[in-house]
């Protein structure tokens, strides 16, 4: 169980989310994809093999997805998804923002430990509407996603945006 519970830490059901210094509010509540979902099911219940993800890759979209894909991704303008390697020193256990120990707490909740940095737009990016989490830089199987409360136009110059330290959170159940 040591490996779901890892999966579980460094993926996640919920999540609230904030760009710093471009969005004004939290993201609503995000969904576990289908592709994630049914690996799960199949990993708990079934006795099917997961392997999860040694790293996580998150991405903007200037259009709405669903459980099956993630919106119009960004393109071009330096755009690039940025990694999180899946571990105790990137994101917090359920027991408290920053820390670095395995999940003890009761809340179900995580958050990354460090600032989630995309690289500075060289054109405009449009209006971000969500941000997905992928298996993969490129293409690769959509993990989650999230709507933001407050859509943000970025544009040519813009600085890079960013999810602070522990502005990421997720809620797996409460």
């Amino acid at each position: 169980m040591k490996s779901l519970r890892h999966t579980l830490a460094a993926l996640v059901i919920t999540a609230a989310a904030l760009l710093s210094g471009f969005f004004s509010g939290p993201a609503a509540a995000g969904a576990m994809s289908d592709y994630l979902e049914n690996k799960l099911v199949d990993y708990v219940f079934r006795g099917q093999a997961y392997t999860a993800p040694t790293t996580v890759y998150f991405a903007l979209a200037t259009a709405a997805g669903s459980d099956a894909a993630c919106g119009t991704e960004v393109t071009g303008g330096s755009y690039a998804r940025v990694a999180v390697t899946s571990s105790l020193a990137n994101w917090a256990g359920t027991q408290s923002a920053g820390s670095t120990t395995a999940s003890t707490g009761t809340s179900g909740t995580i958050s990354n430990n460090a600032a989630i940095t995309f690289p500075a737009p060289t054109a405009n990016w449009g209006t971000v509407v969500e941000y997905c989490v992928f298996d993969a830089s490129t293409s690769g199987n959509l993990l989650f996603r999230a709507a933001l409360t407050t859509s943000k136009t970025i544009n040519n110059g813009d600085a890079a945006p960013s999810f602070a330290a522990g502005a990421a959170t997720f809620q797996i159940d409460n």
